[in-house]
Protein backbone atom coordinates (compact mmCIF):
# COMPACT_ATOMS: atom_id res chain seq x y z
CA UNK A 1 0.00 0.00 0.00
CA UNK A 2 1.72 3.15 -1.03
CA UNK A 3 1.94 6.38 1.60
CA UNK A 4 -0.54 8.08 -0.41
CA UNK A 5 -3.37 5.79 -0.51
CA UNK A 6 -2.47 5.21 3.27
CA UNK A 7 -2.99 8.99 3.65
CA UNK A 8 -6.34 8.81 2.06
CA UNK A 9 -7.84 5.74 4.08
CA UNK A 10 -6.80 7.53 7.16
CA UNK A 11 -8.00 11.00 6.45
CA UNK A 12 -11.45 9.96 4.96
CA UNK A 13 -12.07 7.57 8.29
CA UNK A 14 -15.12 9.02 10.43
CA UNK A 15 -13.07 9.53 13.04
CA UNK A 16 -10.72 11.85 11.51
CA UNK A 17 -13.70 14.01 9.55
CA UNK A 18 -15.63 14.16 12.95
CA UNK A 19 -12.90 15.06 15.06
CA UNK A 20 -12.21 18.04 12.25
CA UNK A 21 -15.76 18.76 12.69
CA UNK A 22 -15.75 19.38 16.42
CA UNK A 23 -12.24 21.22 15.93
CA UNK A 24 -14.09 24.00 13.91
CA UNK A 25 -17.27 23.70 16.08
CA UNK A 26 -15.15 23.81 19.41
CA UNK A 27 -13.27 26.86 18.17
CA UNK A 28 -16.48 29.00 17.12
CA UNK A 29 -17.99 28.11 20.22
CA UNK A 30 -14.83 29.30 22.00
CA UNK A 31 -15.72 32.59 20.69
CA UNK A 32 -19.09 32.76 21.52
CA UNK A 33 -17.90 32.10 25.15
CA UNK A 34 -14.83 34.86 24.56
CA UNK A 35 -17.51 37.52 23.39
CA UNK A 36 -19.76 36.36 26.41
CA UNK A 37 -17.12 37.25 29.22
CA UNK A 38 -15.29 39.99 27.90
CA UNK A 39 -18.86 41.90 26.58
CA UNK A 40 -21.26 41.12 28.78
CA UNK A 41 -19.67 39.27 32.26
CA UNK A 42 -16.40 41.19 33.00
CA UNK A 43 -18.07 44.65 32.46
CA UNK A 44 -20.48 43.71 35.06
CA UNK A 45 -17.33 42.54 37.33
CA UNK A 46 -15.30 45.79 36.75
CA UNK A 47 -18.55 48.13 37.67
CA UNK A 48 -18.97 46.35 41.02
CA UNK A 49 -14.82 46.07 41.61
CA UNK A 50 -14.64 50.19 40.47
CA UNK A 51 -15.85 51.02 37.05
CA UNK A 52 -12.12 49.99 35.71
CA UNK A 53 -11.65 47.27 32.82
CA UNK A 54 -11.13 44.53 34.94
CA UNK A 55 -8.79 43.03 31.76
CA UNK A 56 -6.53 45.85 32.04
CA UNK A 57 -5.65 44.83 35.80
CA UNK A 58 -1.48 44.21 36.18
CA UNK A 59 1.01 45.07 38.34
CA UNK A 60 3.71 46.66 36.24
CA UNK A 61 7.30 44.96 36.87
CA UNK A 62 9.79 47.23 34.88
CA UNK A 63 8.93 50.66 37.02
CA UNK A 64 6.21 51.69 34.18
CA UNK A 65 4.40 54.50 35.18
CA UNK A 66 0.59 53.86 37.31
CA UNK A 67 -2.34 53.90 35.53
CA UNK A 68 -1.48 53.01 31.53
CA UNK A 69 -3.84 50.78 29.72
CA UNK A 70 -2.32 46.80 29.80
CA UNK A 71 -0.98 47.37 26.13
CA UNK A 72 1.20 50.37 26.74
CA UNK A 73 2.20 48.61 29.59
CA UNK A 74 3.48 45.79 28.01
CA UNK A 75 5.30 48.18 25.31
CA UNK A 76 7.26 49.35 28.26
CA UNK A 77 8.35 46.35 29.80
CA UNK A 78 7.22 42.91 31.72
CA UNK A 79 4.01 43.23 33.60
CA UNK A 80 1.46 40.42 35.75
CA UNK A 81 -1.30 40.65 34.20
CA UNK A 82 -3.60 39.16 36.22
CA UNK A 83 -6.96 40.61 35.19
CA UNK A 84 -6.27 39.17 31.50
CA UNK A 85 -5.51 35.92 33.55
CA UNK A 86 -8.38 35.76 34.95
CA UNK A 87 -10.67 36.90 32.16
CA UNK A 88 -9.13 33.87 30.35
CA UNK A 89 -9.99 31.64 33.54
CA UNK A 90 -13.49 32.69 33.88
CA UNK A 91 -13.42 32.30 29.97
CA UNK A 92 -11.94 28.56 30.49
CA UNK A 93 -14.53 28.14 33.43
CA UNK A 94 -17.86 28.97 31.65
CA UNK A 95 -17.21 27.00 28.51
CA UNK A 96 -16.02 23.97 30.57
CA UNK A 97 -19.43 23.82 32.65
CA UNK A 98 -21.09 24.49 29.56
CA UNK A 99 -19.52 21.42 27.64
CA UNK A 100 -20.73 19.27 30.86
CA UNK A 101 -23.93 20.50 30.37
CA UNK A 102 -24.28 19.51 26.66
CA UNK A 103 -22.42 16.16 27.42
CA UNK A 104 -25.17 15.60 30.45
CA UNK A 105 -27.95 16.25 27.87
CA UNK A 106 -26.73 13.70 25.65
CA UNK A 107 -26.04 11.58 27.78
CA UNK A 108 -29.90 11.88 29.36
CA UNK A 109 -31.23 11.94 25.49
CA UNK A 110 -29.17 8.26 24.81
CA UNK A 111 -30.43 6.35 28.13
CA UNK A 112 -34.05 7.74 27.09
CA UNK A 113 -33.66 6.45 23.90
CA UNK A 114 -35.07 2.51 24.13
CA UNK A 115 -33.41 -0.22 22.60
CA UNK A 116 -35.53 -1.60 19.46
CA UNK A 117 -36.56 -5.09 20.59
CA UNK A 118 -34.30 -8.42 18.92
CA UNK A 119 -36.01 -9.46 15.90
CA UNK A 120 -37.11 -13.18 16.96
CA UNK A 121 -34.96 -15.24 14.80
CA UNK A 122 -36.28 -17.09 12.04
CA UNK A 123 -37.54 -20.68 12.72
CA UNK A 124 -35.46 -23.22 10.28
CA UNK A 125 -36.97 -24.66 7.20
CA UNK A 126 -37.14 -28.17 8.43
CA UNK A 127 -38.61 -27.50 11.61
CA UNK A 128 -41.48 -25.84 10.05
CA UNK A 129 -42.17 -28.48 8.06
CA UNK A 130 -42.00 -31.28 10.92
CA UNK A 131 -44.88 -28.57 12.25
CA UNK A 132 -47.06 -29.09 9.81
CA UNK A 133 -46.63 -32.56 9.93
CA UNK A 134 -47.49 -32.87 13.33
CA UNK A 135 -50.63 -30.34 13.00
CA UNK A 136 -51.64 -32.63 9.76
CA UNK A 137 -51.44 -35.96 11.51
CA UNK A 138 -53.28 -34.60 14.33
CA UNK A 139 -56.23 -33.91 12.48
Amino acid sequence: MSFISEFKEFAVKGNVVDLAVGVIIGGAFGKIVDSLVNDMIMPLIGKVVGGLDFSNYYIALSNQQAGLPLADAKKLGAVFAYGNFMTVALNFAILAFVIFLMIKQINRIKNETPAAPAAPAATPEDIVLLREIRDNLKK
